[in-house]
C-alpha cells in the first residue's frame, strides 16, 4: 500500500506537507524489509536537518539502518511515543509510526521528492 497524497525518496522514507511543515517517517515497504523494529534514535527538536543528511537510526532485528532527511529544515517535533513502543513504525508506518515533523526550508524540495507513482514502480522493481 503506498498511500497516493504523500512524496516519496528512494531511501524508503515518506512526506506529508500540512502548511511549512513535513511529517516524516519511513514506507511500509522500508518497515516490512526491517523486520521488527526494536529501536529508533532520533534527533532533538530545533536540530537543523541538511536535505539527505542522516537524523537518525532505526534498528531491527534484522539489521541497522541510518534514516536519511528528505529535505532540508528544523526538527519542529519527535514522535516521543517510538521510545516506548518502536514497533509502531511496523504496525502502523503512515500513522502513529511517523518519525518527526521539520519545518520547510525550502518547498521546491518537497515538488523534486517521488510520487506515489513512481514509488510503487521503484519498489516493485525491487
Amino acid at each position: 500500500m503506498v498511500p497516493p497524497e504523500l512524496r516519496y525518496t528512494k531511501d524508503h522514507e515518506w512526506v506529508r506537507v500540512e502548511g511549512d511543515t513535513a511529517t516524516v517517517g519511513v514506507t511500509a515497504y522500508a518497515a516490512e524489509q526491517l523486520g521488527d523494529v526494536v529501536f529508533v534514535e532520533l534527533p532533538d527538536a530545533g536540530r537543523s536537518l541538511e536535505q539527505h543528511a542522516t537524523f537518525g537510526v532505526v534498528e531491527s532485528v534484522k539489521a541497522v539502518s541510518d534514516l536519511f532527511a528528505p529535505i532540508t529544515g528544523e526538527v519542529a517535533e519527535v514522535n516521543a511515543a517510538l521510545a516506548g513502543s518502536p514497533e509502531l513504525v511496523n504496525s502502523d508506518p503512515y500513522g502513529t509510526g511517523w518519525m518527526i515533523r521539520v519545518r520547510v526550508a525550502d518547498a521546491g524540495q518537497v515538488d523534486e521528492l517521488l510520487d506515489a507513482a513512481v514509488y510503487e514502480q521503484l519498489i516493485s522493481e525491487g
